[in-house]
Order: structure tokens, then C-alpha cells, then sequence
């Protein structure tokens, strides 16, 4: 049986984070460290060890547990020693993500940028989420990259998500017509799966308030690690966060962190709203808001998730 949040917060009290070991996560571990412990989910079990000792020497409490967002195996294994620690679990934030510029396969076989990015987070957010406290917040990182009318992006040549399927995407293959910029229509597509999921999770489960951000063109994320466009870093990474009118939706990881730790620590109960990198409530591309669209996606991700190894069958 789920617990309800209590407040004011406690150090027994917890949040989890995915990717906490650099760039927007690792902010963010810090900035909700003073809240209650901060349960650390990251492939390198040593950054995780970084990390939690980072917390603790401030005198927080933080927990590691090893988990690979693109291995659903992995995925289900994090979620279960996460349950069994018992800790009132009150926040999820699903920030862990990759933008890769070279073609690499989940342990699954599946476009490994769409599999960590959207069915990682999804199945780890299905497994947790009656475990979760009552009134608990579930933060999802999403991307105006996925709207073809952002004009950041737009005027980089960027056409938005390029959605055809779950299955699809899964397999690698894009809506044609988008960009060149390797990489970009799996990263742009993975995040609008991921804000429709948000937005439609969030009128299908009253219990819990379901919440996205986009952090805005933040440097120093390290998105993809060695397999990162270097144009887009470039862009993306300098460029574009001091040249205006890109430098509008500028931001630093340190900031960032204060608008997703506000979001996810909220005691309001603000449920399906998208976040930009000011904490001001946004819009979508036109198909993200679509209440028919976003059901159809979280519809086709329990039906490809069902019957995938490892998955929540």
C-alpha cells in the first residue's frame, strides 16, 4: 500500500533521480539533497559513489543503486531494490537521456536514444508508481526540440518529432521529411513520447502529479557522452545559449536544477503541466497536446512493453 507525502519533509523521505551524475541530474541531486534522501540511479556504480559522498559530506543522505535506463532487465532490477529500501518514496524525476550522433542498439536491439529516453523511463515510472506516495510528483525531462515550430530549432533546420509508432521508433525508423543532423529525429521524437506520456499519465492517474520541463539550451549536460553530434554540442553547448534571440531559452545546469527541484518537491499538487527553463508553464508542439495523441502513445508503449524481454510482462 501506497504512503502519503508528509510534510513538512523529512530525511527519510525520498526522491529518486535518474542520471544524477553529471549535467542537469547531478544539479539536481544537490538542490533536492536538503529535502529528504536522494535515492542516486546511474549506470557507473564509482560516479554514483562520487556522487553520494558529495551528498552526504553536506550532511544529506543519499542511496546508490545501479541502473541502466536503455536495459529493461536493468530497469526492473533498479526498481525492485528501490521498493525494497521502504523509504517513503515521494519524487521521480526521469532525467536520464542520451542524444547520440552514431546508430547503437539497447541490450534489447532497440535504437538505444528512443529506449533510454522513452521506454526506459516509461517502464521504470510503470513499475514504481504504486509504490509511490500518495500525491507523489513524477518529473519527466522533456524538449522543445520535438515542436517542428520552436524557433530555436527551426531556425537550426530542425523539423520536430518524426513519429510513427512505438513500434517503429523502437526499431529506429523516423516519419522522412526531418533533419540531417544525425541523431536529432531520434532524440526530437523520443522527447515528444516522453511529454505526451507526461501529460497523459497525468489525467489517467489522479493520485499522482505528473509534471514536465524542458530545461531550455543548457550547457554542460554531456548528452550523449563521445557519441554526441559535435555540431549540435557546439550549438547547443555555446553558440546558442550567448547568441540572442537563442540565448532567450539559455540556461546552466545550476539553474535548471532550481526549477526541476522546485517542480519536484511542490506540495501544490500541480499535475499536467510542461515546465520551461524558467518554470513558467509552456505548450507543446500541436500534437503533443493532443489528449487522443498522448493516449495513443502511452497505449502503444504498455502494449510494446508487455511482451518485450525484460519488460513488464
Amino acid at each position: 500500500m501506497s504512503k502519503t507525502v508528509s510534510s513538512p519533509s523529512t530525511p527519510r523521505q525520498a526522491y529518486i533521480i535518474t542520471g544524477p551524475t553529471s549535467g542537469i541530474g547531478l544539479a539536481t541531486a544537490l538542490e533536492v539533497a536538503p529535502h529528504g534522501t536522494v535515492i542516486l540511479v546511474g549506470r557507473n556504480p564509482a560516479k554514483l559513489a562520487e556522487v553520494q559522498s558529495r551528498i552526504e559530506g553536506r550532511g544529506h543522505r543519499a542511496v546508490s543503486v545501479v541502473g541502466d535506463l536503455s536495459d529493461l532487465t536493468s530497469v526492473r532490477r533498479a526498481a525492485q531494490q528501490i521498493i525494497a529500501l521502504g523509504l517513503p518514496l515521494v519524487g521521480l524525476l526521469n532525467n536520464a537521456g542520451i542524444m547520440s550522433s552514431k546508430a547503437a542498439r539497447s541490450a534489447q536491439g532497440w535504437d538505444m536514444t528512443f529506449a533510454t529516453n522513452h521506454l526506459g523511463a516509461f517502464a521504470f515510472t510503470e513499475i514504481l508508481a504504486p509504490h509511490l506516495a500518495d500525491g507523489a510528483n513524477v518529473v519527466f525531462i522533456s524538449s522543445a526540440i520535438e515542436d517542428p515550430e520552436r524557433k530555436p530549432a527551426k531556425a537550426m533546420g530542425m523539423r520536430g518529432a518524426r513519429f510513427l509508432s512505438v513500434e517503429a521508433c523502437a526499431r529506429g525508423e523516423w516519419k522522412p521529411g526531418g533533419t540531417s543532423m544525425a541523431g536529432i529525429d531520434a532524440y526530437a521524437t523520443s522527447k515528444l513520447c516522453v511529454l505526451a506520456s507526461a501529460l497523459a499519465l497525468a489525467r489517467e492517474n489522479p493520485r499522482l502529479h505528473f509534471n514536465a520541463v524542458e530545461p531550455g539550451i543548457t550547457r554542460g549536460t554531456h548528452l550523449g557522452g563521445e557519441n554526441v553530434n559535435p555540431l549540435v554540442h557546439f550549438l547547443f553547448g555555446l553558440l546558442m545559449a550567448i547568441l540572442p534571440p537563442f540565448s532567450t531559452y539559455a540556461s546552466t545546469p545550476k539553474k535548471s536544477a532550481r526549477v526541476i527541484g522546485s517542480v519536484l518537491t511542490d506540495p501544490s499538487g500541480r499535475t499536467g503541466v510542461y515546465f520551461d527553463e524558467k518554470g513558467r508553464p509552456m505548450v507543446g508542439s500541436e500534437l503533443s497536446q493532443d489528449p487522443k495523441f498522448q493516449d495513443l502513445v502511452v497505449a502503444q508503449t504498455r502494449a510494446f512493453l508487455l511482451n518485450a524481454p525484460g519488460g513488464l510482462n
